[in-house]
């Protein structure tokens, strides 16, 4: 069987997203998704927003935005986990454990780190002035972003190497002083796509909100006609020979037409095709191409309870994947319960065994619930909430006294009933294979061990 390459990446919700972020970004991502041999995960990284802006409006504004981006172009959220990175209680806890990992000398050298040392020593200041334990901690948040899904492959531009690299030297450490031979996490590797051209702006630099350069993606018709009218050019006149290799207006066309069509509007230019006509064609080429994303763009954000329900169906897609994940990397930190030693130390004579175990907690509602997880830290079981603890115990001793299990199978999960009343539900599967295993998995699990 292919393994599926599980692809991640991260849209920091500070600004709205222009043309350059849809072309050098977006728009490639989302064919990438479309790969059947890709797992894709997408998130909107708004913990890391909280490093570079402390407007909360701004933030807010940003994350609607770039959500309705994503899902305009688009992204099908059937096909991927798309999630907010604030959704994700594990990915904090996951970082506090690299943190306990990661050198101080690995984040010293940390670009944006340097940088603003740099930057402070050339204005005479402390070296420290004004930064952040968010700013100098970002890789290790970014690290953690990565782990916490096992990602394969990360698409980053070239200043965003490093991050990767870091990723992979904290992972390795964790898997070194915890693994005890097991490898916990994926060694991720930085995916460069050297076909995807950064765009120029209106004055041929690179498009950046910085610059206030940018064309917007999806404003009015009328703004972005606005926007093309201010690119800058040369002053050939209509009739004369312009040059398209150094023209960002034939930059910008190409990126968006095909090749049929970059080819006759290159001719077009060294025919002598006046500039304000040029500005026009591609003014329509953008028009046509983002008209109907532009339509569901706006329809998003005018109801953005659909876009918080999405939101939250990713989120649960994530964290199926997250929490039995965290519960093993705790369980390899240490963070164990002390029922579970108990029940090991009461079972064995020589040396500690992992097997399955109960995992009891408590929910903000004050019901409680129980995991049971396999050997390997596999979530098996999900409890229904009950009233106290001692029902939810008493419900796992039932399970435990070696009765025939009553198992209904639904789609790619299963449900675990007790007297004609559900208690505990499975994950969601990849298939129904992997569903069928795990219900062998859990009847052996539940099976009394004999003496």
């Amino acid at each position: 069987m292919t393994t599926r390459t599980r692809i991640l990446t991260g849209i920091t919700t500070t600004g709205t997203p222009h043309l350059g972020n849809y072309a050098g970004a977006i728009r490639p991502a989302i064919l990438a998704s479309r790969d059947s041999n890709a797992d894709s995960f997408y998130f909107l990284a708004d913990y890391h927003a909280l490093i570079k802006c402390d407007d909360p409006l701004r933030i807010q504004r940003s994350r609607l935005e770039i959500a309705a981006t994503w899902l305009a172009g688009g992204l099908d959220v059937e096909r991927v986990t798309f999630y907010r990175q604030s959704d994700i209680p594990e990915i904090p806890e996951l970082t506090w454990l690299l943190t306990c990992v990661a050198a101080k000398g690995l984040l010293n050298r940390a670009h944006a780190y340097k940088a603003s040392v740099d930057k402070n020593v050339e204005n005479g200041e402390d070296p420290d002035a004004g930064v952040t334990m968010g700013l100098y901690s970002y890789p290790v948040l970014m690290a953690a972003d990565i782990l916490m899904f096992n990602a394969h492959k990360v698409p980053v531009g070239r200043d965003q190497i490093q991050h990767v690299e870091m990723a992979r030297d904290i992972g390795q450490r964790f898997n070194h002083l915890f693994g005890q031979g097991k490898e916990f996490f994926t060694m991720p590797e930085a995916l460069i796509e050297e076909s995807v051209a950064t765009l120029p702006g209106l004055d041929g630099r690179k498009m950046s909100k910085s610059y206030d350069n940018t064309i917007p993606l999806f404003s009015s018709a009328k703004e972005m006609k606005d926007a093309i009218s201010r690119i800058v050019t040369d002053s050939r006149a209509p009739g004369e020979a312009k040059d398209p290799d150094n023209s960002h207006l034939f930059t910008l066309f190409q990126a968006f037409a095909t090749p049929a069509q970059s080819d006759e509007f290159r001719s077009e230019l060294l025919q002598g095709l006046g500039w304000g006509e040029a500005k026009n064609r591609l003014f329509q080429l953008l028009d046509s191409e983002l008209g109907e994303p532009r339509e569901r763009y706006h329809q998003l954000i005018e109801r953005p309870a659909d876009l918080e329900d999405m939101l939250q169906i990713g989120a649960k897609k994530a964290r199926a994947v997250a929490t039995p994940f965290l519960n093993e990397l705790r369980e390899a930190v240490g963070l164990r319960s002390f029922v579970a030693q108990t029940q090991v130390a009461a079972t064995t004579k020589k040396k500690a065994v992992k097997g399955p175990r109960f995992v009891s907690f408590r929910e903000e509602d004050s019901s409680f619930r129980f995991r049971l997880l396999a050997a390997d830290g596999e979530q098996l079981l999900l409890s229904r909430n009950f009233p106290d603890g001692k029902t939810a115990g008493q419900v796992t001793k039932q399970l435990q006294v070696g009765q025939p299990l009553d198992v209904r199978s639904e789609d790619r999960s299963f449900s675990v009933w007790l007297e004609s009343e559900c208690v505990a539900d499975s994950p969601t599967f990849a298939d129904n294979a992997a569903r069928d295993a795990a219900i062998e998995t859990l009847r052996i699990a539940l099976t009394p061990v004999q003496e």
